[in-house]
């Protein structure tokens, strides 16, 4: 103990700081992902440094390509379970949902990381990325995307100093985030609603160049639904494959997401009702039988990506299954890739002309992203209460 007049302090040793040792164990696996990492930082290198041109197949025909379609329509969309699981368990204050509220915030956290860097990598002049902060386009809704991704990403980064301070040890900070969560959550709910709408609102501007089965005046209420629909749908995936990673029996975790899983169901009802209706007001709803490939492919999403999971979902035989209730979310998931898929190239195929598929630079920053996420997910779930305490065995 050292002393200065009336004050005291004692030096901290570094465990007691940072509440010991830090984990991340290797496997042949995460080799693998790291490899597919430094890749990507590459790749990322190779094309800030050589431009658009040299590093992507993007022209003037397409100049949205692969990272605006999978790495931020998709990663937004499904990074939907933290706003939706954190209204759940914390708005709606079902105390269970607390652990699942948690991963999904890491998950939806990382992936807007992910987010905003294939976002920086798109920027034809990235050195800009600062100018929309002080010159402010109010009448663009990519200018409320941006702002609405911004302020996500910091509302969720002071969520997570709630569960960084459990673990470093700072009581006065842990207090301080322990008493602005509650606005944090309700303010991160507003936001991504907003954010989510904004992004689908984007293609109201599209009416001459989209095909109808995809423009419409709702495009960004069908946005935010699918996103609300595909929260529950990758708290089930995420918790799948985070039992066989850690060797968890992901059995314990059904009766706590079949519900979740009904809440999907209805949302689905919600959203296919409102997609036929809009159909037939606009007088297109038979263009999805006209056997073209843009109709085919809508077919495939409302089929097996909306009609199937409801019936799936709606059957307490098989939501109250481990392997029903995986299926089920795998086809809502893979239901809303297909939709950002279509309405990004599918819609637009036609009116935009010319050709474009990924430079396999492209392909390997979208992988390599993927993989940092996986990788970041797998370092804060050994190094922080992200899994229910009983679960907690994997150190």
């Amino acid at each position: 103990m050292a002393s200065l007049g009336t004050y005291s302090w004692k030096v901290k040793s570094y465990d007691e700081v940072f509440g010991g040792k830090w984990y991340f164990r290797m496997s042949p696996y995460r080799v693998l992902a790291l490899a597919l990492v430094g890749l990507m930082a590459f790749s990322m290198a190779y094309r800030l440094i050589m431009g658009l041109g040299p590093a992507t197949n993007l022209n003037d025909h397409w100049p949205w390509g692969l990272w605006i379609a999978f790495d931020d329509l998709c990663g937004i969309a499904l990074a939907a379970g933290g706003f939706f699981t954190v209204f759940v368990a914390h708005i709606l204050n079902l105390r269970q949902y607390k652990y699942i509220a948690r991963a999904s915030l890491i998950t939806a956290w990382f992936g807007y990381i992910v987010v905003s860097l294939g976002v920086l990598m798109d920027l034809g002049r990235w050195y800009n990325f600062w100018r929309p902060f002080v010159s402010w386009g109010y009448h663009s809704w990519l200018f409320v995307v941006l702002l609405c991704v911004v302020f996500y990403q910091g509302v969720m980064t002071l969520q997570f100093g709630h569960i960084f301070f459990e673990r470093v040890n700072a009581p006065r900070l842990k207090e301080i985030f322990d008493k602005i969560l509650p606005v944090l959550f309700v303010s991160g709910i507003v936001i991504a609603f907003l954010h989510q709408t904004a992004l689908g609102s984007l293609y109201i501007a599209m009416i001459d160049r989209q095909n109808p089965l995809w423009w419409s005046q709702w495009i960004g209420l069908f946005f935010f639904l699918s996103a609300v629909y595909v929260g529950p749908a990758m708290c089930v995936f995420e918790g799948s494959l985070a039992s066989v990673a850690y060797k968890l029996d992901f059995r314990h975790e059904v009766p706590l997401l079949a519900p979740l899983a009904k809440v999907s169901m209805w949302v689905l009802i919600i959203y296919l009702v409102l997609r036929v209706v809009d159909l037939i007001y606009r007088g297109h709803f038979l263009d999805m039988f006209n056997g073209t490939v843009p109709a085919n492919l809508f077919l495939a999403e409302i089929v097996l990506g909306v009609i199937l999971p409801i019936i799936l979902f709606a059957m307490p035989a098989v939501r109250q299954t481990t392997r029903g209730l995986i299926v089920a979310s795998v086809l809502a998931i893979g239901g809303v890739i297909l939709n950002r898929m279509n309405v990004v190239f599918t819609s637009m195929y036609e009116a935009m002309g010319g050709s474009y598929f990924p430079h396999w630079v492209e392909f390997s920053i979208s992988i390599g992203l993927v993989s940092l996420l996986i990788m970041a997910y797998c370092f804060f779930v050994e190094n922080f209460k992200i899994m229910p305490e009983e679960h907690e065995h994997h150190h």
